[in-house]
């Protein structure tokens, strides 16, 4: 049985456009990130099986046009919320800009292992996520699946789909941040997979699936 899930980020959020937020879990999104999940919600040729999000906030409000547009359609809340790397308590009314420095330490350097504080993971338990989407995917009865969740998780998606790493040590995590730099998931933006249990398993098909299904529909 071949099956198909998209992996969609949500749409612009408060602090996609520089503003300082509370917590990584609860940023809302802009008008404008409602309205490219609109945008995407309109861009369904026909209903998915299956509606899965992020419980975090912005995902959540992204797939909530898309539950609206297909109110059939079941929608369930998984693990596929972003990284949090950086310790929540001491994000708190910063901005991406006022982070830069810290998230520049943290990956300069390369440890796997490490949990900055209360609230957040490692980048092995991240990765480790990502693997069991897909093996939460593959076992799903739902052919058609759409996943709304964040870009970086969307990308140790692809990453490990790409690169089959069997060991997660300091050079694949060193490996995996330039590959999300070089595949940068724009909002609203994301891939295709395929699955086919008769051949190897997971493909990664396009990216930037949803952009170019929604430029194809309204052009």
């Amino acid at each position: 049985m071949m099956k198909s899930v998209r992996l969609i980020r949500h749409g612009e959020s408060a602090a996609n456009a520089g503003a300082a937020t509370q917590d990584h879990a609860s940023i809302p999104l802009t008008a404008q990130g409602v309205d490219q999940a609109r945008r995407v919600a309109h861009s369904f040729a026909n209903a998915p099986d299956l509606i899965v999000t992020s419980p975090f906030s912005r995902a959540l409000s992204t797939a909530q046009l898309t539950v609206s547009a297909f109110p059939s359609v079941p929608m369930e809340t998984w693990p596929v919320q972003e990284f949090t790397y950086l310790e929540p308590a001491r994000c708190v009314n910063t901005t991406v800009a006022q982070r830069r420095d810290w998230v520049k330490e943290y990956w300069n350097q390369a440890n796997p292992s490490l949990v900055d504080g209360d609230g957040a993971e490692s980048f092995f338990e991240f990765v480790s996520r990502a693997q069991a989407l897909l093996r939460r995917l593959a076992a799903h009865p739902s052919k058609d699946i759409v996943v709304f969740s964040h870009g970086q998780f969307i990308n140790a998606v692809a990453w490990f789909i790409e690169r089959q790493s069997t060991e997660i040590d300091s050079q694949a995590m060193t490996d995996w941040r330039e590959y999300e730099i070089a595949n940068h998931v724009e909002n609203c933006g994301g891939y295709q997979l395929m699955y086919g249990q008769s051949d190897s398993g997971w493909r990664l098909t396009s990216r930037d699936a949803e952009g170019a299904a929604l430029r194809a529909r309204l052009s």
